[in-house]
């Protein structure tokens, strides 16, 4: 998953239920660097919670985009955002 255009990342789950795996998964493949220079906002959310659980990324181009982690698989949603990185890395690319 491309990380290197990711500015903010906002993640909430319950970890009882099975939007849980994809969204620590996700937090897990931000790498170490990455996260000094990306800001990382996750909330755990209680059973009785009303909020729904969410996975939110800002990229450097002010874009953002959400997904629900209990629709999707880890898979599908790395390849959201990657979608999105690859358009970014090709403006880039296109500049230079």
């Amino acid at each position: 998953m491309l990380t290197k255009y990711f500015t903010k990342v906002t993640v909430r789950f319950n970890p009882f239920l099975k939007e849980a795996k994809p969204a620590r998964l996700f937090l897990s493949s931000i790498p170490p660097s990455m996260r000094q220079s990306c800001i990382i906002d996750f909330k755990i959310l209680s059973e009785q919670s009303k909020e729904k659980p969410i996975i939110s990324v800002t990229f450097k181009d002010k874009e953002v985009l959400e997904v629900n982690p209990s629709e999707m698989n880890f898979a599908d949603i790395a390849d959201t955002f990657d979608r999105h990185a690859k358009k970014i890395r090709f403006k880039e690319q296109i500049e230079s």
